[in-house]
């Protein structure tokens, strides 16, 4: 194995850690609030640094790689990709923090309604991430658009949510502070989702070095399986 497929190895080591501890964070921050656990937040919040790190850690080992080796094709495309998934694994390391963070006030409450679709949402998610990951290491194109076609039932999960919340804060004003906050970390999560939906397309890119954000790729795919 060359020096440059050793540093590409570490590279792919450092990217699956970063996406293995936001996994984690996305778990715990909705666990949090489900279990109505807040040490389990204040863990997710004081745990966020370390997704941090390596986020510039990644992005200045892809730098000195670019530098030192001069990479082309394949090789620079997947160094390049790289350092754009690694700002969307930061991204949903900080959306994990709001979560946890709504979850803080959320508990000093009491319980709204039962959490039945939040959990659900977070599955997806959760779900969707590791497989973008699986995706973009294993220039996998069919999962990576499998992916991409699971945000909508995410984005569906969040309308029902948001739909029932308001019911319950128009029938009772006493509810709105809480329900607004539960309607807070649907959102979250469904952005949370949007930026798995990111690491899939560049997945793709990989695969084809054709950028489909902001094309029709997504409901293509949807009308060819039909």
């Amino acid at each position: 194995m060359s020096l440059f497929e050793e540093d590409l190895k570490k590279l792919k080591a450092k990217i699956l850690e970063m996406g293995g501890l936001v996994e984690s964070a996305i778990k715990d921050s909705v666990r949090s609030l489900t279990d109505r656990d807040n040490a389990l937040a204040e863990s997710v919040i004081k745990k966020d640094h370390i997704i941090n790190a390596l986020d510039v850690e990644i992005d200045e080992e892809a730098i000195k790689l670019i530098a030192r080796m001069q990479p082309k094709g394949s090789d620079l495309r997947f160094i390049t990709t790289a350092m754009k998934i690694t700002t969307d694994l930061e991204r949903m390391g900080d959306i994990c923090v709001n979560i946890a963070e709504r979850a803080l006030e959320i508990n000093r409450e009491p319980i709204l309604k039962p959490y039945i679709d939040i959990p659900r949402m977070r599955e997806l998610a959760q779900g969707m991430t590791r497989d973008a990951l699986d995706a973009f290491m294993n220039k996998d194109q069919r999962l990576a658009t499998d992916v991409i076609m699971r945000d909508d039932e995410v984005d569906d999960l969040k309308y029902g949510i948001v739909e029932e919340l308001l019911s319950l804060m128009m029938l009772d004003p006493s509810k709105v502070s809480r329900g607004m906050k539960i309607t807070f970390v649907a959102q979250y999560l469904e952005r949370f989702a949007d930026h798995a939906t990111n690491i899939a397309e560049m997945a793709i890119y990989l695969v084809v070095g054709k950028i489909i954000r902001h094309t029709t790729y997504a409901s293509d795919q949807a009308d060819s399986a039909t």
